[in-house]
This record gives C-alpha cells, structure tokens and sequence, in this order.
C-alpha cells in the first residue's frame, strides 16, 4: 500500500488515502472548474469516499452544473484552498484536487472533460482523450 497524503494550504485540513484505491485522474476544463482554481483547468482523482481519511474542517458550496448535476464544493475556512468535490450524480466517489497533494508525482491525467470549453491559453492536452462535456454515466466508478 502506498498512502497518498495531502493538505490544504495552512495544514488545517489534511487527508490520506490508498494510491492504489483511485480510480481516473482527469483534467476539467468546465467554467467552474477554471474559476475555482483560477487557472485554465481543474486536475481531478477519483477516490472512493469511505476510502478518504480525512481531519480538519472544511467549509462547502453547492452550485448546479451546466447539465444540471448537483456539485459541493469543499475548501478551507482558514486558507480558501479548493481540496475536494462531491457531485450528487456520482454517489460513493469524492474528487479530490490533485494540486492539494504533498507529492502528486505518481498522477498520470488519464483524459480531459468539457473540452469544448477550454480556454485557448489553456488548450486541452491533445495526448489525452478527450469529452466535449461530462463523462458518460458510471465511467468514473
């Protein structure tokens, strides 16, 4: 077993889990996804939610995506650092912020989401497949 390790900005909040349990890495190009990282993109790695262990607090923000799926947000109330994700549609995984690792030298993005909306100063990686939108229902479990 390799533990991944990781922590918000402070180290207020910080969480580990089995390398070996994550499911896809992927890069979001979606709007939301751009602005709460402030960059052209979001790096994503699926993790079964009972897998996570996690100490700290996190404070949450839940907004609709573009095809209605229902997203919570959670980052820190002390330094603001976005570090997971849970969407509604996709129950048992959390996404974690790949950035937030302590070593994310192991992640390999496996494809890109909401390609159509990537900014041309932040273009999709044309060695990875890509999706115009959201993935296909059940392909991240």
């Amino acid at each position: 077993m390799t533990t991944a390790k990781g922590s918000c900005l402070c180290g207020q909040y910080q969480y580990e889990f089995d390398q070996d349990v994550a499911g896809a890495t992927l890069h979001c190009h979606c709007k939301d996804c751009r602005k709460v990282t402030g960059s052209g993109k979001a790096t994503i790695i699926v993790v079964p939610e009972d897998q996570l262990k996690a100490t700290g607090d996190l404070n949450t923000y839940q907004t609709t995506g573009f095809e209605g799926s229902h997203v919570t947000r959670a980052f820190c109330p002390t330094c603001g650092s976005q570090m997971i994700s849970y969407v509604e549609e996709v129950p048992g995984v959390v996404f974690v912020k790949a950035g937030t690792l302590e070593d994310g030298s192991w992640v390999k993005p496996s494809v890109s989401f909401w390609s159509d909306t990537a900014e041309p100063w932040a273009p999709v990686d044309s060695l990875l497949p890509s999706v115009p939108k959201n993935p296909p229902p059940g392909s991240l479990q």
